[in-house]
Formats: C-alpha cells, structure tokens, sequence
C-alpha cells in the first residue's frame, strides 16, 4: 500500500473514511534528518500493512495539519480511526514503537462496518451523497480543485486560489486528483461539470469564472461573511511583528524563559548582541493561535526580522553556525 501525501484536513478525513480499518499519518519536516528517516520507514510498514491506509504531511507546506492533530514537533505520528478520530500518538523518531503501534492498533476492532457486496449496490448513491455533503460542509469556504494550495495543478484552480489568498480568506482544500470518485460524483451532486468547485456554507457558488466576477464586483467577501478570516486580527498580528526590526514571540520573556527552545533562541540572539523585543505567547491564546495560521509556522519560538518570518531555532542555529544570522537579520 503506498504512502499517500495528504495537505489539508479534508484530504486526511476521505483518506480515514475511503476504509473501514486504521490510517497512520506521519508528520515530517525535510530540514530534520530523524524524521525524512521515519518517511521511509513509514514506506517499509506500508509494503507490509496491506489493511493499513498510511498518509505523510510535510509541515512545511501544510502546517494546519500539524495543528489539527496537536503535533507541536516532528515527527509526530497519529493513529486514525475511520471517523478521523486520534486513536493514540507517538511523538518523535522511534521507528520500533512506530511498527508495534501500527501492527496493535490494525488488530483492534475499530467499530466500523464494511459494506457487503449485496449492500453496496442498495446504499452506494446514498452513502457517497452522504460523503461528499460531508466534505462540502467540511469548512465554512471549501475549494474542490486538481491540486493543493501550494502546488495547483491546472491554471484554473491556481487563479482561484490567488483570488482567495488576496481577501486572506480563511478556506480549505480537496485535491480531486487524489479520489476519482469524489471527482466524478461531485460534478453530478452539484450539476456543476468542471473544476475548481467553490463552496460557501454547504452552497455551491460556481467555477473560477464565477469567483473572479465575485472578485471584481466585491461581492465575495460578502458570500463569505463570518467565513472571511478575522480581520482585526490579522491587523493585529501584522502590528505585533513589525513591532520592532527584529521580533521574537516565545513563552515567557528572555529574562524567564518558559520553555527550552525559547531559552535558546534568547541565548542565541544576546550572543550575538542583537537587539530584539519580545511577545509572551503564553499570555494570549488569540495571538498565539492566529500567528500560526498566519505565518503558516506551526510551533514556537518565532523570529520576525522587520515584518518577515524567519523561523524558529533550527533556522536560527543554523544561520548562526555559518555565520549568517546577523546578516539575515539586518537585511531581511
């Protein structure tokens, strides 16, 4: 069975719904070594667990998902019930408790019927009708399109997306290409024949050309109403880290750090007499939850260099140890 590569809670939700047993998902980054190592181990278990449904999600490219399922590091592996439901957790690089953990969660019963033959020809329009409300429904703004948000694949559903980015519309995605049957079934389900599929609050709102006339006569924002992100927010964040030429939001504050990394990174910056000011993320939960979705950065500490992310403390331990930091935070 292979790895599939999955980008956004709608694709991991089929991914657990397309079976009845278990789905692994690994949560990996490409700059820790550890983790692109448990990538192939993921793939070795796979070959064997032929029950199993295995996915992996770069969170560098798709950090909501490390949010959805709590990873606050990689990897982070999470066991999947059909529903989507956390079965168990293993956080960090441990392939021996990986492979026990997936051979005992597929021996368990995991209270999910599969169709019978005799079943299936009776039900099957129903329940796939069932399945794509679901996946309509499954954010407030849902976008059915041949791609991710990252790397589109038709010119189409990438002029769909720059549209949705410029409004910092919050929204999620469903890569059709990934599921046949959703693809074909959906063009039936909504009378609607090509992609992208824009949806607002379970209603179908149209194709790209639609979305662009939407656009250009302001009345997308307004379809989307409570859907749109929190713009305040998104004023405040963008204040918070243009606050200073270099910013730093960690838990706690450089004279009590609350975490190691964040005593580190503090560490870091004095060593190098960089002068920076501070965010407690700890003291706000609106900040410290919004920020992430923000930068598209899922953990902290986070350093800013005059409005600009520039990461947390690999990339800062990095730069300091070519002797960069000082530069990249000057010239950012």
């Amino acid at each position: 069975m292979a790895v599939t590569e999955v980008c956004s809670d709608a694709e991991l939700q089929a991914l657990c719904s397309s079976h009845a047993g278990l789905t692994t998902v690994l949560l990996w980054a490409p700059w820790h070594p550890p983790s692109v190592h448990l990538t192939k181990v993921l793939e070795a278990i796979a070959a064997d667990q032929k029950s199993v449904r295995f996915a992996k999600v770069n969170t560098d490219v798709c950090p909501g998902l490390a949010t959805s399922l709590g990873a606050d590091q990689v990897p982070f592996a999470a066991f999947l019930n059909p529903r989507g439901a956390k079965l168990d957790v293993l956080a960090g690089a441990d392939p021996p408790k990986l492979v026990e953990k997936v051979k005992a969660l597929a021996s368990r019963s995991l209270d999910a019927v599969p169709e019978t033959a005799g079943s299936a020809a009776a039900t099957g329009d129903q329940d796939m009708n069932t399945r794509l409300k679901e996946l309509i429904n499954f954010s407030p703004v849902m976008l059915f399109m041949k791609g991710s948000k990252v790397e589109p694949f038709c010119k189409f559903s990438k002029q769909a997306i720059a549209i949705l980015e410029k409004h910092n519309i919050d929204y999620s995605t469903f890569d059709i290409l990934k599921d046949e049957e959703v693809r074909q079934s959906l063009k039936d389900y909504s009378n609607w024949k090509t992609y992208p599929q824009l949806y607002i609050d379970g209603e179908l709102i149209g194709g790209v050309d639609i979305i662009k006339e939407m656009d250009e006569d302001g009345s997308l924002v307004e379809a989307v109403g409570s859907a749109k992100g929190d713009k305040p927010l998104q004023e405040r964040l963008k204040d918070l880290i243009n606050q200073a030429d270099v910013m730093l939001f960690m838990k706690g504050d450089p004279d009590q750090p609350r975490c190691g990394f964040s005593g580190k990174i503090v560490g870091i910056l004095n060593e190098h007499n960089i002068k920076f000011e501070t965010f407690d993320i700890l003291t706000d939960e609106e900040v410290r939850q919004g920020l992430k979705e923000y930068s598209n950065w899922p953990t902290y500490p986070q350093v800013y260099a005059k409005g600009k992310l520039i990461g947390g403390l690999d990339i800062l331990k990095e730069l300091a140890d070519e002797g960069s930091l000082v530069e990249e935070l000057s010239s950012a």
